[in-house]
């Protein structure tokens, strides 16, 4: 499928591009079929270790789409810069959740 679903802990889904959740270590390896989790033929994956909250889920889920969409982007081109879109409030918990998920 070229959709995979994200569950954070408090119940919510996310639904974002195979090619964004495979910016995520984590998830990739959740996701390879050759590694034989319940991820890679059901396309979900449940957070429920240091991803917790729905607000910070959707951070790091945004991000991923971001990284996905600016990966190969030239030396010219002009790139957004993300930060702007974390509030002081979430930065930190954003901050661990991505290192976690190795995005």
């Amino acid at each position: 499928s070229d959709w995979i679903k994200i569950r954070s802990d408090d119940g919510f889904m996310f639904l974002i591009p195979r090619k964004a959740a495979n910016c995520s270590g984590f998830l990739r390896g959740m996701l390879d079929s050759r590694c034989g989790f319940m991820e890679s033929t059901s396309n979900t994956c449940q957070l429920i270790v240091d991803v917790r909250r729905a607000v910070v889920t959707e951070k790091v889920m945004e991000y991923l789409v971001f990284k996905a969409q600016y990966e190969k982007a030239g030396p010219g081109e002009d790139i957004p810069d993300f930060t702007e879109r974390i509030v002081p409030e979430l930065a930190l918990e954003t901050l661990m959740a991505a290192d976690y998920l190795e995005a």
